[in-house]
């Protein structure tokens, strides 16, 4: 029967949790003493959870400040009791006895709020203060309807279950009166109905009966045991049978808050009184109160707390010193007065940290519970949080706030937040009570690398040692791990070989390679070292331009390019190397007749080749003899030459140039000069240490037939060294049409004049003996020039033959340009007369080749 009575209200509250849920809150009801394991309800089905998905989002309770009694079921998501359930302990007299529980329910973060009361059985049955009661009452002077005042029982249940009735044993002397003080409070009086004779019954013995409402009935019982006395007649008496009285909680002990009066008409002793708290007045109240015996003053001798109880009932006996004494009862009823002394309270309930930095608005970060003590304006609370950006609070529940993004984060710019979350109540003055939350945010990759400068400019010696440090380059990406883990590589860049040299990022048009940036550099992909793959060499790469790319760890991976130009800085490691003679067969045949020049001074075993030329006697003072033309690879002051006659030194008829490289009569010649003069003559560069290279110039001194003769000879090779450049198709550039129309006459004068010197030099060999040939051997096409930066550069040689009216001997004219191609040469002037006699030879010349016309390089 009780199986069956139990199975329907679990239905009826069931019922009750379905119709609560719809109203936004789920509520339930179990009665106390519920053995563990009873089912409560089924939450998850009333939550609307799937089967399985209970236990899948982790379904849980959170009963904040107390302990549950009631756990959730993992497996089957119900709600069930996990321990004893009393409701006397959890709520006291307190109706009804509800529990606030809150459910938590992940993936996502939900709370939802449970309410279970406990609803009372009549388990406890009344308890009376003492199990007896002794009465001293006086015979015949205590008159019929005297009242005398009996300490009730209590019983710990609420409603019916609570719900006293008093019955007494029979009696003819005495009989029950029960009256309500007020709809909680009850007074019990024995009534005599009848005066006591001592000598007939001194001593009555009765049972008072106390039972409550509860089916079935408790009972409890307390035996009165009356003494008959004689004497003292009156009573004390109060002017009133109960007294209210308000104090403030917290008064402080000791304070005085009321004094009582009673009356006795007795006289003597029997009118002497005394106060005292009746038995029915509990230890734990009077370690609270305190009354004087003498003068009817009650203090506080404890703190006062509304929160624990928010009034006491003091029950006043007043006794006479008669034989036997007797005694006037009330009742003082304190009601304690609410301050506002509690501050409010905050538990965080979750917390689900850390934060992405890319969490959308709305996020719910944490669950925290408010609550306060006090009542009334003293426990309304209101709740904010510090600072009030990026978060927000938003109330879910009375008393419960969910702790949401109102912002967009960025870690790289607040990496962690210091959240507190403050509540103040109503009260006057207002209590304030915090919460701090550290709440970290984690990092997304959102940031690429980034380099200090978008191009960085990078200086380094040629000849470098490979694998030299040539730059540092850091890329700075303010994400953290591997989102911030950065790594370098050599991307794009390069630069056209084959073609001596360029600057990045181009390439020769005429069949020059390419060469990637990483073949020259490579970089440290942690440390982002720039080093050298292999020597830098100026004179074949001047500029290299590359991109650096550096990229981070993160998922997707983002990057950032930076541009390098690299500059190599020109040191003197090339010697200055001599050029053949302007004119010459080595100058007019190209490049392939400077490489024999060049093989024809390495073969002759020394740095020094013999070179020669013819002077006349009695040529005035300032008269070119020779020139001594010679280049150097390098660029700047490194190119920089100057020549040096080193031997002889003294009274040499002859001079050298400091810049220009001519040999010159420095006087007149004449036969004490004797009939060959040799000079040592040392080309220096600017360079530090400088470079050097030695030309031997053996100059001749003929008669000055002899040297209209060489002179002669010169011209003719020289003409026939431009027919043979225009017969191989040369350019002549600008004016070429008109120059054209004076080639063929030229040519014919060329080849007159070559028979009629054909005829004067074997004429002249059949009677003296033959000179030395002159050889033209093949040399570097390169000069130095100054750059349009300001710096040396290579370019290439432009020279010219120039000659006066009178046949006086010039210089070459050494033009300089930069570093692009060569305009078209212009046509040689109808009136250029032959360079004069510059006969110059090899110690491995083979050949003499006459030439008569002016040469111009292409």
């Amino acid at each position: 029967m009780g199986e069956r009575c139990c199975a329907a209200v679990v239905r009826v509250l069931v019922l009750q949790a379905a119709w609560a849920l719809s109203g936004g809150q789920v509520r339930y009801s179990v009665p106390e003493e519920a053995k563990a394991g009873t089912v409560v309800g089924r939450l998850a089905q009333d939550l609307g959870l799937e089967a399985g998905e209970a236990e899948a989002r982790r379904l849980r309770l959170v009963a904040p400040g107390r302990r549950a009694s009631v756990e959730v079921s993992g497996a089957s998501g119900a709600l069930l009791v996990s321990s004893r359930l009393d409701r006397e302990e959890l709520c006291g007299k307190s109706a009804p006895c509800a529990l606030r529980l809150e459910v938590l329910l992940e993936r996502p973060l939900r709370v939802f709020h449970v309410q279970l009361e406990v609803t009372d059985i009549n388990d406890n049955a009344p308890v009376f203060p003492a199990a007896r009661r002794n009465l001293s009452i006086a015979e015949f002077t205590t008159l019929p309807g005297s009242r005398f005042p009996l300490e009730g029982a209590s019983d710990a249940d609420i409603g019916a279950n609570a719900e006293l009735t008093y019955t007494l044993s029979p009696s003819e002397h005495f009989s029950l009166e029960v009256k309500s003080k007020d709809e909680n409070k009850i007074s019990v009086f024995l009534v005599l109905t009848k005066s006591l004779d001592r000598e007939t019954i001194p001593v009555h013995r009765l049972v008072l009966t106390a039972s409550d409402g509860g089916r079935p009935s408790l009972t409890g019982t307390m035996e009165l045991l009356i003494s008959v006395l004689d004497a003292n007649d009156n009573a004390p008496q109060f002017n009133q049978s109960v007294y209210i009285v308000q104090v403030p909680e917290n008064t402080t002990p000791g304070t005085v808050f009321f004094q009582l009066t009673a009356t006795d008409n007795d006289e003597g002793i029997n009118q002497e009184i005394y106060y005292s708290f009746s038995n029915a007045v509990s230890a734990k109240i009077q370690d609270l109160f305190k009354i004087d015996e003498k003068s009817g003053e009650i203090r506080t001798t404890g703190e006062l707390d509304f929160e624990e109880s928010q009034s006491y009932d003091l029950e006043i006996e007043a006794r006479d010193k008669g034989t036997p004494p007797l005694s006037g009862h009330c009742s003082v009823e304190v009601k304690v007065l609410d301050k506002n002394d509690n501050a409010p309270e905050v538990w965080v309930t979750s917390l689900s940290v850390p934060v992405p930095e890319d969490a959308s608005l709305g996020t719910v970060v944490a669950l925290l519970s408010v609550s306060d003590r006090d009542s009334g304006e003293n426990g309304r609370v209101r709740c904010w949080v510090w600072p009030a950006s990026p978060f927000g609070l938003e109330a879910t529940f009375a008393g419960s706030y969910s702790l949401v993004l109102r912002e967009a984060l960025d870690r790289e710019r607040v990496s962690e937040y210091e959240v507190e979350v403050r509540a103040e109540d109503g009260g006057a003055p207002a209590l304030r009570a915090s919460r701090g939350l550290r709440v970290p945010v984690s990092d997304v990759n959102d940031n690429a690398p980034s380099f200090a400068q978008a191009v960085y400019t990078v200086l380094a010696r040629e000849n470098n040692a490979a694998g030299a440090e040539l730059a540092r380059l850091w890329a700075r990406d303010p994400d953290e791990a591997a989102n911030g883990r950065v790594s370098y590589s050599v991307w794009d860049g390069g630069v056209g070989v084959g073609g001596g040299g360029g600057a990045a990022g181009s390439s020769s048009s005429s069949g020059v390679g390419w060469r990637p940036a990483s073949s020259y550099v490579s970089v440290d992909a942690e440390s982002g070292r720039l080093w050298a793959l292999q020597p830098l060499d100026y004179e074949e790469l001047q500029v290299l331009q590359f991109e650096v790319r550096a990229v981070d760890a993160g998922e997707p991976p983002l990057s950032g390019n930076a541009t390098v130009q690299l500059f190599v800085l020109d040191e003197n490691d090339n010697a200055p190397a001599l050029l053949p003679p302007a004119g010459s067969a080595a100058e007019a045949g190209g490049v392939a007749a400077a490489a024999a020049w060049a093989v024809a001074l390495a073969g002759a075993g020394s740095e020094s080749g013999t070179l020669w030329a013819w002077a006349a006697w009695g040529a005035p003072a300032g008269q070119v003899v020779a020139k001594i033309r010679a280049v150097d690879a390098d660029s700047g002051y490194n190119a920089w030459l100057r020549y040096e006659l080193w031997e002889p030194r003294g009274k040499c008829p002859f001079r050298v140039g400091l810049y220009s490289g001519e040999v010159s009569t420095a006087r007149a010649l004449d036969e004490a000069d004797g009939p060959r003069q040799r000079l040592l003559i040392v080309v220096r560069d600017h360079g530090e240490p400088a470079r050097s290279a030695t030309a031997t110039l053996s100059v001749s001194l003929l008669e000055a037939a002899e040297a209209a003769l060489a002179a002669g000879s010169s011209s003719s090779s020289s003409s026939l060294a431009a027919v043979s450049r225009s017969a191989a198709g040369v350019e002549l550039g600008a004016g070429a049409a008109s120059a054209a129309t004076n080639v063929w006459l030229v040519v014919a004068i060329c080849v007159v004049s070559s028979l009629f010197l054909l005829a004067v030099v074997l004429y002249g060999a059949s009677r003296w003996a033959p000179r030395a040939a002159v050889l033209s051997a093949p040399g570097p096409t390169t000069l130095v020039c100054a750059s349009e930066v300001g710096s040396w550069s290579y370019s290439q040689r432009h020279s010219r033959s120039l000659c006066v009216a009178d046949g006086a001997a010039k210089s070459d004219l050494m033009v300089f340009s930069p570093n692009f191609p060569p305009p078209p040469p212009a046509p040689a002037a109808k009136d250029t007369q032959p360079e004069p006699s510059a006969l110059l030879d090899t110690v491995s010349a083979i050949a003499f080749i006459p030439f008569c016309a002016p040469f111009y390089p292409p």
